[in-house]
């Protein structure tokens, strides 16, 4: 099951005066804060009437499943209920709610390896398989909601991602969250999904560089060796050109780049052309992540230019493999089950699927590989390998 990181609160009061809130969860027996963010959660009439006892100011709770919420309309207290499918919430974990709607979504859940802030939907590339199909619309309140949620997150998150859209559509913005994650987050290595093609210019690079952040990756996607593949993938005649020029400022500059490739039935049959490319032209990149196809989003309508077993490209994946390693080049392979890898691809192969829609499949119990696999998405409109089957 894919966890419900949307939903609409069925009651939402208390907080009128601000077009939207970001709230940071608590528990009942956490010691007593009543800072504007903080929200006590309760799931019983006991942890209400703690809460009440011990004055807990602002109420976030969580139907039990029986569909009847505590007893919170005389309740005159900040407080917002949501149903039951969001009982996985827990102290630390944050939200954004949009206060007149009782719309809100999951920013931050403090006991996942897998946060990640959507920046923006707008992008300047149109994949074939996109994951998030961009949208020609002006929300910049997004950003917002980011600067007001990293002072909540916890200052130990090992890991952050920021991707879309293209995160740098309003880059000057944008940069300046990294600068606030620089700040705030010190411990916390920060991805950023990218297409790189901003990089080309060079006043967004070096201010990228000025951040000066510690541990700050671009992860760029690279189709192919050659520019008119690359294209039709992102559907954007000369984004290769501006996508490997952004790759050389950034690495001209002492800037981290990971090169990302997803692979389907337009990448994964030259994927043994384009690592030996990469190896030869690109080998000083930090990291190459070598990418099952996530089948949701434009990947279900382009289904029939885009499936391609895995199987099918086993041979070819394992050489580009080769192809990195004896280059010297850090390469990982994500998004792919292990039966239908190579075993000299193994060591490569990582469990990448966010834990809010990895899953797997009755085959998969008995597998003595399990607990390495990266198993299967359950977004979208999941597809699978003919050849999956237990590694016993």
């Amino acid at each position: 099951m894919t966890l419900s990181l949307f939903g609409t609160a069925a009651l939402c009061r208390g907080l009128e005066e601000q077009t939207r809130s970001v709230v940071r969860l608590k528990t009942v027996d956490t010691e007593v804060s009543n800072a504007e963010a903080d929200f006590t959660i309760v799931r019983t009439s006991d942890d209400l009437k703690r809460a009440i006892q011990n004055d807990h100011k602002s109420i976030f709770a969580i139907d039990d499943g029986t569909g009847r919420f505590l007893s919170l309309e005389d309740l005159q207290r900040r407080t917002i209920a949501v149903p039951a499918q969001f009982s996985y919430l827990d102290a630390g974990d944050v939200i954004g709610i949009h206060t007149q709607s009782g719309k809100f979504r999951t920013l931050y859940r403090h006991n996942s390896r897998h946060n990640s802030f959507l920046v923006t939907e707008r992008c300047n590339n149109y994949c074939l398989m996109c994951s998030q199909p961009p949208k020609d619309i002006d929300d910049r309140w997004i950003l917002n909601e980011i600067r007001q949620s990293l002072p909540l997150l916890d200052k130990h998150t090992r890991t952050l991602t920021f991707t879309g859209g293209e995160p740098l559509s309003d880059w000057a913005d944008f940069i300046s969250i990294l600068a606030d994650c620089r700040d705030q987050l010190p411990k916390t290595a920060v991805q950023v999904l990218t297409n790189g093609r901003a990089f080309a210019k060079s006043e967004i690079v070096d201010a990228w560089r000025k951040v000066n952040h510690p541990s700050v990756i671009a992860a760029i996607p690279v189709y192919a060796a050659v520019d008119y593949v690359h294209d039709y993938v992102v559907q954007a005649k000369g984004a290769f050109d501006e996508t490997i020029l952004g790759i050389l400022k950034l690495k001209d500059r002492g800037q981290r780049v990971e090169v990302r490739v997803v692979l389907h039935a337009q990448t994964a049959r030259i994927i043994s052309d384009t690592c030996r490319w990469l190896a030869r032209n690109l080998p000083f990149v930090d990291h190459v992540a070598l990418m099952g196809l996530e089948n949701t989003g434009f990947a279900i309508a382009n289904d029939a230019q885009l499936w391609i077993d895995p199987i099918d490209y086993q041979t070819d994946l394992a050489e580009a493999v080769d192809l990195l390693v004896a280059a010297n080049v850090n390469v990982s392979v994500y998004n792919l089950q292990r039966c239908v890898l190579a075993p000299s691809v193994w060591p490569h192969a990582v469990q990448s699927i966010s834990d809010w829609k990895n899953a797997f499949v009755a085959e998969c119990e008995p597998c003595t590989e399990k607990t390495r696999c990266a198993g299967f998405f359950s977004s979208g409109r999941p597809r699978r390998s003919k050849a999956i089957s237990p590694i016993l």
